[in-house]
């Protein structure tokens, strides 16, 4: 892509998120999202690849479900109250279904069949921008409406996210298709907790917006896209390698790194609203995801031996982010600590 090119694409996202969160109207939010997606369909089938043109036909048709999911439900809601103010989504049937389109454009269960599949075909740099970025606008518009959305939808969609992202990440071997059901996960405690307190929910995504962007950047810088290459990375940098594994720790939510924040004050909120069930089933879950974020740990830190090797291989080539990542590195260090942060 030509500079030009690559200039309208960035200013095309940002515009389409940033026209989405500041809407109180739902056609304005919906002409939001149209330019955000197909202003990325672009860079997902950069590569020119045959995995990378799936990816993005797969992206687009997904998308385009959830927004005439979108359109069916603001139109019916529309038909009923005569108002497209997003604060008066009010049918039931319409805040069912913006419910359901919002958790599709997410990539929450249970319509998360496509996340998986398209970081996988994309590059890692665009899926650091569909697990970050591309989450803004959708979360924001659940935020507005969740005092209308019924809890009961909201916390077993949650629920159910977390146990596709646990049991979904155990055996891959790939690293986007972790980090994807990592996404899904986290999103299940952010929808699930958006019922009860939605401040925290956006504290949430906020913050596995925050420890998922260096990791995705670091295994940019080493060129990693699997398990057994992230074993290497002691060849280019054990200070690097050490972050990655703290942020991996971070994110599965392990006390006493920032990741366990959110989670805490999310069981703080259940159990004051008495719904110590459901911040047990939470609690268990959880424990499955910690599973693959241990093995990653596990492999990175405890099989391979912190020693350089004389040979050449590719990881020990110079690469021009070393000075994004010599700043990335504290970055991600000073992040897997900020616990003493939390609000009393």
């Amino acid at each position: 892509m030509t500079p030009t090119s690559i200039m309208i694409t960035a200013l095309s996202i940002a515009m389409g998120t940033i026209m989405t969160m500041s809407s109180s109207n739902w056609l304005m939010a919906w002409i939001g999202l149209e330019l955000n997606m197909l202003a990325i369909l672009p860079t997902i089938s950069k590569p020119k690849t045959t995995r990378a043109s799936e990816a993005t036909i797969k992206y687009f048709l997904t998308q385009a479900i959830a927004s005439a999911m979108m359109l069916l439900s603001s139109t019916t809601n529309a038909w009923q109250t005569g108002s497209w103010d997003i604060m008066e989504l009010k049918n039931k049937f319409s805040t069912t279904t913006m419910a359901l389109s919002l958790m599709m454009k997410m990539g929450a269960a249970p319509v998360h069949f496509w996340l998986p599949e398209v970081l996988q075909g994309a590059t890692l740099q665009t899926a650091l921008l569909i697990t970050t970025w591309q989450k803004l606008a959708p979360i924001t518009l659940m935020y507005m409406i969740s005092n209308n959305i019924q809890p009961t939808l909201l916390t077993s969609a949650g629920i159910l996210s977390m146990i596709v992202g646990g049991l979904g990440g155990i055996n891959q071997t790939q690293l986007r298709k972790t980090m994807a059901y990592s996404s899904i996960n986290n999103l299940g405690w952010t929808i699930m907790i958006m019922a009860l307190s939605p401040n925290l929910a956006i504290m949430n995504i906020s913050i596995y917006i925050i420890m998922t962007t260096p990791i995705f950047l670091m295994m940019t810088n080493a060129s990693t896209k699997t398990l057994q290459n992230l074993t290497t990375t002691w060849t280019t940098s054990t200070t690097m390698t050490i972050s990655i594994a703290l942020l991996m720790l971070s994110t599965s939510g392990l006390p006493p790194f920032t990741g366990f924040t959110p989670k805490m004050l999310a069981l703080n909120e259940l159990i004051t609203q008495k719904l110590t069930m459901l911040a047990t089933l939470a609690i268990m879950t959880s424990l499955i995801s910690l599973l693959f974020y241990l093995r990653i740990t596990y492999l990175i830190m405890m099989l391979t031996s912190p020693m350089t090797t004389p040979s050449s291989t590719k990881w020990r080539t110079q690469n021009q982010k070393s000075q994004l990542m010599t700043m990335m590195t504290p970055t991600a260090l000073f992040m897997t600590h900020l616990i003493p942060a939390i609000p009393l």
